[in-house]
């Protein structure tokens, strides 16, 4: 994908700058094509079937009523579908494998294991007919006992054995023992309910064949990480799949990995020699997709008088399937955030028949820091202390778990400027002593914190003759600008104007570039890019003196020069990742490298109806340097809307005996709306990290990290009542 040309101008330097979007006209005028509006003659139209059983085997299907649907093309089944290689072992170096969404391999087998597991696909000519016969496909199944209720299965669950990117259990000192004796304590349950990806563009495939050759048009955050998985599946050479993402209609998470949509669609084109596409619903998208795992949390704080923590215990119980699933790192936020001479994190899992969990944004954290923020909280009301001031007295100097040096941190700022900003002296502390007209009113406080990581990142910049530069990398457009802010790293890097600057992108053709998760895609394609245009500057160097930069290329001969970053061999690629590794582990001994920021929240609640409204937002956030102004506000207050939608209303309901999801759809799972949002205020402190490629931290997951936190001790301070069970539904204040 070539970016689309230049929305204004920007001459100087551009980074930090509010530069609109680059691509922001071509989605605004419907130019933008994302995966389901490629057109191919001779396309065909596929809809899946679900089981309707958590668990068990598929016996036999009658399938003649959907067959006889006008326009029906085939109905795959493991009766008939052609082979597909199940997906091989995750390593840290096989990141194709590493997003496989489930270890099912579907329908090259019977057995179910949750209930909306695709057991058929029905292949039409039309949408419609497609989504009809899928409908009257009938299934028999021999049912087996299935464990589907997380809320029942807390004692069976088992601790996490630890890797080198998540500790199962951490200690320091003897946090059990201090909390006893401990002179203030509390000791605190939360819940937190499964949640589900709800992007705008619903995941939609279009898969074309050409002998082994194939091409496939998708939304996902991993352009080369889906090529990989799909050469593997398919059993056919990476060189022979082209992945085509020029943008991703929301993701979040959701399209990492790779699910059953996708492969069934690569399948059925297959089976039937034509391109297919297929667009799941939005139910399609709950029975299919993984979301955010449900959640059992304890925190226990010990506390001298003066406030100072003596004791924190975060313990977690998260739910996975049987057949895949990631741990919702719940515990990791408390390994960072106070100073506490005796710390107890531990982490258990309960392995379910339902559909595996995935990302979801800030995994672990976003859960974890509800949790721990709230519990901040209550400790700071049983001493008859300010939740800022308690929060600063046990500000580390140094991670508290093991003592690593933070690379950059600056909470005690993000407070300081946050409470004069938002008016937080003016907040008297008795619970319900506020109030507007008949509305209680409560302000709430909560740290947020997100970890940073890097990946590899191919790239190659081309500068001609006429001063236009030529960006080329496999990166992802997910809605956050990624294009826009490369484009503003590279004109400051070559001293040329923004609009010198073209970036390609969203296609396997071009270097590889990371996965678009863990905020990380800005800074690891950042990195390769400033070492791309410090190895181009020296070639031109290199070529002569005096002179334009037109002259000194006609004299060499030439109407542009090139550099690149990466490799694009196998063996290149190896060395790349090995060296990214151990670079990563060095830095991971050394280093605690994360962003943080403080969230202020102010709500009205109604006395009689236990109505909540969020009236007010602030969050000042240390994420290092922001290439964008425009672009980092946007990110950092989307990831603010989706922690209110996180705190008051989003709830995935499973039928404890069935485990089928119960509210499949935007009309009863409910998401914010505009009228659900007030004016959010954001500030960022822009100081760099000096450890990271021009001290960017990355932000596009911290926005959500301490939002429901917030909202909660803001309901405290309103009414008196805590909830430590979310969503914080009215039923649970009246």
């Amino acid at each position: 994908m070539e970016s689309p040309p230049r929305p204004q101008s920007a001459a100087g330097p551009v980074v930090g700058k509010p530069i609109d979007r680059v691509d922001g006209q071509a989605k605004t005028s419907g130019q933008a094509r994302f995966a389901a509006e490629y057109p191919y003659p001779g396309l065909a139209y596929a809809a899946l079937v679900h089981s309707t059983v958590a668990r068990g085997r598929v016996t036999g299907f009658d399938v003649a009523e959907a067959a006889a649907v006008p326009g029906v093309l085939t109905i795959l089944t493991h009766e008939n579908a052609p082979s597909m290689k199940p997906p091989p072992r995750a390593t840290l170096t096989n990141g194709g494998m590493i997003v496989t969404g489930t270890t099912v391999n579907y329908l090259n087998t019977d057995e179910v294991h949750w209930n909306g597991q695709p057991v058929a696909v029905v292949v039409a000519e039309t949408l419609e007919a497609a989504r009809e016969a899928a409908g009257l496909v009938r299934v028999a199944y021999r049912e087996s006992q299935a464990t589907v209720d997380f809320a029942t299965e807390e004692e069976h669950a088992v601790p996490l054995k630890g890797n080198p990117l998540q500790r199962g259990t951490a200690r320091k000192g003897d946090a059990e023992a201090a909390f006893r004796v401990a002179p203030v304590s509390v000791d605190l349950r939360f819940t937190t309910p499964p949640l589900n990806h709800n992007a705008i563009e619903p995941h939609a495939t279009t898969a074309v064949w050409d002998g082994d050759r194939l091409t496939v048009h998708e939304g996902t955050q991993g352009i080369a990480w889906l090529r990989a998985h799909l050469a593997a599946r398919f059993g056919v050479p990476e060189a022979s799949v082209r992945v085509i993402s020029p943008f991703v209609g929301g993701a979040f998470g959701g399209k990492g990995p790779v699910w059953a949509g996708t492969l069934l669609t690569v399948l059925a084109a297959r089976a039937t020699g034509r391109p297919v596409r297929m667009m799941l619903t939005r139910e399609g998208v709950y029975r299919t997709v993984g979301g955010r795992s449900p959640s059992i949390q304890r925190v226990a704080l010990g506390a001298a008088a003066d406030g100072r923590l003596t004791a924190l215990i975060h313990t977690g119980v998260t739910g996975t399937g049987r057949v895949g699933g990631l741990p919702e790192a719940v515990t990791s936020p408390s390994g960072h955030l106070y100073a506490a001479p005796n710390i107890l994190l531990r982490h258990s899992l309960v392995e379910l028949d339902l559909l595996p969990n995935t990302f979801m944004r800030a995994p672990g954290e976003a859960p974890g820091t509800f949790a721990l923020e709230a519990a901040m909280d209550e400790l700071a009301d049983k001493l008859g202390m300010d939740p800022i001031t308690l929060r600063m007295r046990n500000e580390p100097e140094t991670n508290p778990i093991d003592g690593k040096r933070f690379s950059h941190r600056l909470l005690r700022e993000a407070y300081a400027y946050g409470a004069q900003r938002f008016g937080w002296a003016d907040r008297t502390p008795e619970p319900g002593s506020m109030r507007d007209g008949r509305w209680l009113v409560g302000m709430g406080v909560a740290t947020a914190h997100h970890g940073t990581m890097r990946f590899t990142a191919n790239v190659t910049v081309r500068l001609s003759a006429d001063g236009s530069v030529l960006v080329r990398c496999g990166l992802q457009e997910m809605g956050m600008g990624a294009a826009t802010a490369q484009a503003q790293i590279a004109a400051d890097a070559l001293g040329v104007p923004f609009e010198a600057v073209r970036v390609e992108y969203g296609d396997s053709t071009l270097p590889t570039g990371p996965g678009a998760g863990a905020s990380a895609q800005t800074v690891s394609v950042a990195a390769s890019l400033l070492a791309a245009c410090d190895k181009l500057r020296r070639k031109v160097r290199a070529l002569g003196e005096g002179g334009s930069l037109a002259e000194i290329l006609a004299r060499a001969g030439r109407d542009h020069v090139e550099a690149a970053v990466g490799s694009q061999t196998r063996l290149g690629t190896l060395a790349g990742q090995a060296k990214f590794i151990a670079k990563f582990l060095r830095d991971h001994r050394r280093w605690v490298k994360a962003g943080c920021g403080a969230q202020f929240c102010e709500v009205r609640v109604d006395p009689d109806t236990g109505e909540i409204r969020v009236s007010r937002w602030l969050g000042v956030f240390d994420v290092g340097k922001v290439i964008n102004a425009k672009t980092a506000a946007s990110q950092l207050r989307g990831g603010i809307v989706m922690g209110i939608g996180m705190a008051l209303s989003e709830e995935t309901l499973v039928d404890p005996r069935t485990g089928r999801i119960m509210n499949p759809s935007l009309a009863e799972y409910h998401v914010p709306v505009h009228a659900d949002i007030p004016p959010i205020d954001i500030h960022y402190l822009d100081e760099p990290d000096p450890t990271m490629p021009l001290g960017l931290l990355g932000l596009g997951e911290i926005g959500v990290t301490g939002v429901a936190a917030a909202i909660a001790n803001a309901v405290h301070h309103a009414t008196g009542k805590r909830v430590h069970d979310l969503p914080i539904t009215l039923d649970k204040l009246l």
